[in-house]
This record gives structure tokens, sequence and C-alpha cells, in this order.
């Protein structure tokens, strides 16, 4: 489970990238309620989307030989320069130096060995989100890989993450946690691509998971604000239930009710 208790190597911000800021403001806000704060002109245009007057993410305008539209996942790292040395040294590659944002913290932007981009960010005075889990916060997080054995040994290599097969009808499913927890402290999972169509057409990426209070309402909210419906809602036994999304840009995510008892 996510919480706002971060450790090193847990999930502790999420991002957007987007050619179209304005669009997005007003997609995500429709969607989830989300409201937009700029960081000032200083920050180039980045901002963060609010809920109930607290971050649950960034967002920033990207261009064309910068990258497509895209969410992106951080993980806490103690030591953003040790954690890209790891990287390089697992097989990945580090997309972004690591760099310092003001006194806010350090990031860097890193892919793992299938080519799933994720970033890190090393606390200043920004500890991270300050809302999760709940309704419109981030709730669990996805990687989607050709080989889960090796992106586990990586993940472990670079965060000490702790994995655990969970069974279910017809196969089993991969969650990770930070180092010195156990399985109630995962935050999310590893998926082998060929499993899922809506994904696999990316590329080995990471993806979010949002918490709502209706799934199918979600769904049918984002294609009236002109987003996509990857993937239709469906329930998971045990889980809850989930639909896989895009926004209007097309960066993709995830929406989740979690519910145990969901049929």
């Amino acid at each position: 489970m996510i919480t706002t208790d971060f450790v090193n190597g847990s999930p502790n911000w999420m991002d957007l990238g987007t050619p179209d800021l304005d669009g997005a403001i007003s997609f995500y806000g429709g969607l989830f309620g989300w409201r937009f704060q700029s960081a000032g002109p200083e920050a180039g245009g980045y901002g963060m989307f609010q809920l109930d007057g607290k971050t649950v993410a960034g967002a920033m305008t990207v261009t064309a030989d910068q990258g497509g539209p895209a969410w992106s996942v951080y993980f806490q790292s103690g030591d953003a320069d040790a954690t890209a040395k790891a990287v390089e040294q697992g097989g990945g590659v580090v997309l972004m130096q690591p760099m310092d944002v003001f006194d806010q913290g350090r990031m860097a932007i890193l892919a793992d060995p299938a080519g799933a981009s994720f970033g890190i960010w090393q606390p200043g005075r920004n500890k991270g989100l300050e809302y999760v889990t709940q309704d419109g916060g981030l709730n669990w997080a996805e990687l989607y890989v050709p080989d889960v054995a090796a992106a586990k040994a990586f993940y472990s290599g670079v965060f000490g993450w702790g994995a655990f097969d969970v069974e279910f009808p017809g196969g089993s499913y991969t969650t990770v946690n930070p180092a010195d927890t156990d399985e109630n402290g995962m935050f999310g999972g590893i998926v082998p691509l060929a499993m899922d169509p809506a994904e696999e057409r990316e590329g080995a990426h990471w993806t979010p998971y949002i918490h709502v209070p209706d799934v199918d309402a979600t769904a049918d909210r984002t294609q009236e604000l002109g987003g996509t419906v990857r993937s239709a809602p469906v329930s998971i036994a045990g889980v809850g239930r989930i639909a896989k999304l895009a926004d209007p840009s097309g960066a993709g995510f995830a929406v989740i009710k979690g519910d145990p008892n969901q049929t």
C-alpha cells in the first residue's frame, strides 16, 4: 500500500509530461477534481496538481523532441547519485543525470534494462506527494516488462526491493515492496507485457493507478472529456475493479477501486 510515510525505494512522486498542459489541466480537473498550481516562472512551467490543497502529482509541458506524452513514477532515494550508478551497474541507463531542484530535492531520470523509464527523488524540502491511496490519489504502480524475473533482479539490486508471487486463478502476480518490509508493504506489481494488449504496444513502462469511487463512471467520464478507454473496466477477485485509460494527448494511466469482495 502506498503511503506518505516514504522510505527508500517506495513511490514518492509522479508527474505528467504533456504537449498540452492547458488541456491536461482541464481533463484531470474534470476527471479527478485536481487543481493546478504553477511552481513559478523559475520552474520552467512545472507545477503541481492538488486535491483538497494537497499535492497529488506534478505536470509540465514537453516538446516532441523531449519525448511523448506520459506519466512517470518516481521512487525515493537516499542518494540519487549512488542510485544512478547502481542503475548503470545493473544494465540500465541514466537518461537524465542527477540534478538539484532548487532546495526541494535531487532527482534523476533512469531506465531499466528493458527500457522502462522511471525517476528517483532524493527529498530536500519537498518530501514527496502529500495525498495518496484515497480517491484521486496514487494507489498502485505497475511495471510492464518482457521478463519479470530479470526485472525483479534489477530492481532488487538498485533499491533492495522484495517480491512476492501472489497466486490467482490462471496464474500468479508479482508484487514488490521496499527493503526491510514484508508483503504488507507492497506498493506495486510486475506484469509480463504479453499478458496485457493494452500495455504491450507501448513497450516496457510503468503505469500509475489512481483510486476512484466508481471505475465505470470514471471510464465514461474519460471519454466525455476526450480521453480514451484503453482497456474496459474489469473486476479482479480479491483486488477490486480496474480500467486502463489515456488522456486526450495519449498519456496512459489506470484507475482502481479497491474492494477484495468485488465480483
